[in-house]
């Protein structure tokens, strides 16, 4: 009896851990997946915020001002540029110097001091003189100098070297090739920097306003500015000496021949010879005068109106 009870007794335990031994195995297997599902998340999560970084940054280095070239890095290129041989540009041709003549009056041209500042300004005057006196040791010394006075010019400095620099390279560049190419090598490097330059320049004011043009008129080594005064001041000349010119031709005509007395007849075609080629340069001379004054008269005015 006492085991017919125990058996009894054993069958609802024994049905009863059958039906849960399903329940616990389906719970077994839905953790086990939902802690699978869960690992792809955790991994995913890091590899989204690295690839989301990598874009990022590739998105800065594309930016543009990281496009932008450094002009230290411009200026010192500038500086290698003038390693050249010793006296090199005492070697130039004539015609060559006066384009270096013409490179160093852009370069120095104007309020340079008050426009670049004294450090710079000083530079840039005595660079301007290296290369009249065709120093080429002391034009290295002066341009190797650059980058670091460049490194603390401010904005409005910055773009007025940048337009010098310019200005002076196409000098440079107009020379055209000369050797082994050391004058467009220093063509180029000016004329990058000088335009980095006066781009990075932050004052919109600089950069809007135009650059004044300035006309020289050469007389071999002899170099004038033209203005609107110095235009009418010729003018002025032009008149006097046109109205001289008349004047003495007039003189000249006046006197009769018959008044003069000539040893033979020689000295009379001689003497009738001067008296026609003195009243041919005299009243040339009065013409010449008249168009160079009605030309130096509008040069003025043309000058006058550029400026305003």
């Amino acid at each position: 009896m006492k085991k017919m009870a125990s058996c009894h007794l054993l069958r609802p335990l024994l049905s009863l851990s059958s039906s849960l031994a399903p329940l616990s195995h389906q719970c077994f297997r839905h953790v086990s997946s939902s802690q699978a599902s869960l690992r792809p998340s955790k991994i995913i999560k890091p590899f989204l915020s690295k690839s989301l970084a990598v874009c990022f940054a590739l998105t800065e280095s594309d930016s543009p001002k990281s496009l932008e070239p450094n002009p230290q890095i411009l200026l010192q290129e500038l500086v290698e540029s003038f390693d050249l041989p010793p006296d090199y540009f005492k070697q130039l041709p004539r015609d060559l110097r006066l384009d270096l003549n013409d490179a160093a009056f852009d370069l120095s041209n104007g309020p340079v001091i008050d426009e670049c500042g004294q450090e710079l300004g000083e530079t840039l005057l005595n660079l301007s003189r290296a290369w009249e006196l065709a120093e080429t040791s002391s034009s290295q010394t002066l341009v190797g100098s650059l980058p670091l006075l460049g490194s603390s010019l401010t904005s409005s400095a910055k773009s007025a070297l940048g337009k010098r620099l310019v200005s002076a390279g196409r000098r440079f560049q107009s020379m055209g090739q000369y050797g082994q190419g050391e004058l467009q090598k220093i063509a180029k490097a000016m004329i990058t920097a000088g335009r980095v330059l006066s781009e990075s320049s932050s004052s919109t004011v600089t950069d809007e306003e135009p650059k004044k043009e300035t006309r020289m008129l050469k007389f071999g080594d002899l170099q004038v500015e033209l203005t609107p005064d110095k235009a009418n001041i010729g003018a002025l000349i032009a008149i006097v000496f046109g109205v001289l010119s008349w004047e003495l031709g007039q003189g000249i005509q006046n006197i009769p021949e018959s008044s003069l007395q000539y040893a033979n007849d020689n000295a009379l075609l001689l003497a009738k010879s001067l008296r026609g080629a003195l009243l041919a340069m005299c009243f040339s001379s009065s013409i010449l005068s008249a168009f160079t004054t009605a030309g130096l008269v509008l040069l003025g005015i043309q000058l006058r109106s550029k400026e305003k």
